[in-house]
């Protein structure tokens, strides 16, 4: 089943480029190879960026999830040309609300600190492909891809058992 902290955590990633739409236009294009709503700002920076490493790392969820991530820096642009403030606040006011559920899905369920604490890159950049993966695991994605996955999760598992002295 999945959590719903994973969910959460796809929305922040969402967020995060809604609100980095904001920094207005840093690299200008020519209108006529700029997509629609795709101006070259952070948030579509960020997202083209997140796009090719989940690419590099694995080509077919990659791509589903490179269309995750630049359909939402164009959702996030058509928001903000819509109504800017509105759409700023609310998305705050979720990204703190997800940020939240995270924190509390961790210590609850997991009894421990979101991987945030414990190495930024991997929480910020592969974090999202691991839930986009347990999601596309679900439909029977990749069996072999799976299983490899699982027991490397249950090694490090047992290995936080064991430093933290805690079983299940």
């Amino acid at each position: 089943m999945l959590r719903c902290s994973a969910s959460a955590f796809l929305l922040v990633l969402h967020l995060t480029f809604l609100q980095a739409t904001y920094t207005g236009t840093l690299i200008p294009t020519p209108s006529w190879i700029t997509p629609p709503y795709l101006d070259l700002n952070l948030g579509v920076i960020g997202a083209s960026l997140y796009s090719l490493l989940y690419l590099l790392l694995e080509p077919f969820a990659g791509f589903l999830l490179a269309l995750f991530c630049m359909g939402g820096a164009a959702l996030g642009n058509y928001l903000h040309q819509q109504n800017p403030d509105t759409t700023f606040q609310g998305a705050l006011a979720i990204h703190i609300v997800c940020w939240i559920f995270q924190f509390i899905g961790h210590g609850k369920y997991e009894g421990r600190a979101p991987a945030l604490l414990d190495n930024l890159i991997q929480a910020v950049f592969l974090a999202p492909m691991f839930v986009w993966l347990e999601i596309l695991f679900k439909f029977g994605y990749r069996p072999e891809l799976r299983s490899r996955v699982n027991k490397k999760v249950q090694v490090e598992i047992e290995k936080f058992k064991s430093k933290n002295g805690k079983t299940q």
